[in-house]
């Protein structure tokens, strides 16, 4: 079999793959926040010669072309405004041969902006787009400022990222993530943090917020979460991890394989539903199967249409019981 050259200096003896390049991209670019210099040319970019930023990245790569933007894992990549991945097919990766479900080398965050239109450090749209083992982080304190990623895409699939929110922490609605994927798919993610209090009385402040079309004409349809851990530091038995307010946030189903929900033991009080939603769903259902939750009442609100696995009412399902002596 022959040698394959790659334009970015990437060589295998027919397998594309390298120190933590996945498999299967036509091109791969790197970036170096702390070392790399967008003047690099195009065909120079290498790991060597790396670009400095992820936004001018994006910039570079083409839309259906399967084409990969490796993050360095040894300075924090940062965004001077919301990053809008609008093309498809791009691939969005940290340079790092391990798969952490948190903890990622490559980190990208968004700090204090002045434009109301930064509602996120990353906001998705394309299709068949990928982020792997980043860690996505938002310290924005806009009033729109909302969450760290929005996914408005199709068959999105986001494999081993943390995604993490550290200001907003009392404001209403305010979550790591916005769920209006179709198709998307969540695997060994981890969302929040044990450290930050959450919430407030009256005040939804979830980890993933489910609301119809805030990304116009997007709803979450057909998701599938896939062991993935939920932390929470409730400030208030309002704060949840999962929280639709619409009775049709939710299109056809929505599946937990295997989550963990878990406030933490120095939390103010303890979320009353783990998954819970302002009105009964009416164009989809919510599945978990085999969930488990610390320090949580209930592992979802009854009757909206939300099922758990064996458990015909909902509610102690999944819940851990403290061992007794």
């Amino acid at each position: 079999m022959g040698l394959t050259n790659y334009p970015n200096g990437i060589s295998s003896m027919g397998i594309p793959v390298i120190n933590g390049v996945p498999a299967g991209l036509t091109k791969c670019f790197f970036v170096d926040y702390g070392n790399g210099s967008d003047g690099v040319g195009k065909k120079a970019n290498s790991a060597s010669r790396p670009w400095k930023t992820l936004a001018y990245a994006y910039t570079q790569v083409t839309t259906n072309k399967n084409e990969g933007i490796a993050l360095m894992g040894n300075s924090t990549h940062t965004l001077t405004g919301m990053l809008t991945v609008a093309k498809n097919r791009v691939h969005i990766f940290g340079y790092d041969p391990g798969g952490r479900s948190y903890g990622q080398n490559a980190k990208i965050s968004l700090g204090v902006t002045t434009a109301a239109a930064d509602t996120a450090t990353i906001r998705n749209t394309g299709v068949r787009n990928s982020f792997s083992n980043v860690k996505i982080m938002n310290s924005n304190t806009k009033a729109e400022a909302l969450h760290a990623f929005e996914d408005g895409g199709e068959y999105t699939v986001v494999d081993s990222c943390e995604i993490y929110k550290s200001s907003l922490l009392t404001t209403d609605l305010t979550a790591e993530m916005l769920c209006n994927g179709d198709s998307s798919q969540y695997i060994n993610c981890t969302f929040g943090d044990l450290v930050n209090e959450r919430g407030a009385s009256g005040k939804e402040r979830p980890n993933v917020k489910l609301d119809r079309t805030t990304i116009a004409g997007k709803v979450a349809r057909d998701v599938t979460f896939i062991n993935c851990t939920f932390l929470h530091k409730a400030a208030h038995v309002d704060a949840c991890f999962v929280y639709g307010k619409n009775a049709t946030d939710v299109e056809r189903r929505m599946l937990f394989i295997n989550p963990v929900f878990w406030n933490c033991v120095l939390a103010t009080a303890d979320p009353a539903d783990c998954v819970n939603f302002g009105a009964a769903q009416t164009t989809g259902d919510v599945l978990l199967v085999n969930p488990a939750s610390v320090n949580c009442t209930a592992v979802a609100g009854a009757s909206l249409n939300v099922y758990v696995q064996n458990a015909p009412d909902g509610t102690t399902a999944g819940i851990a019981e403290e061992i007794a002596a």
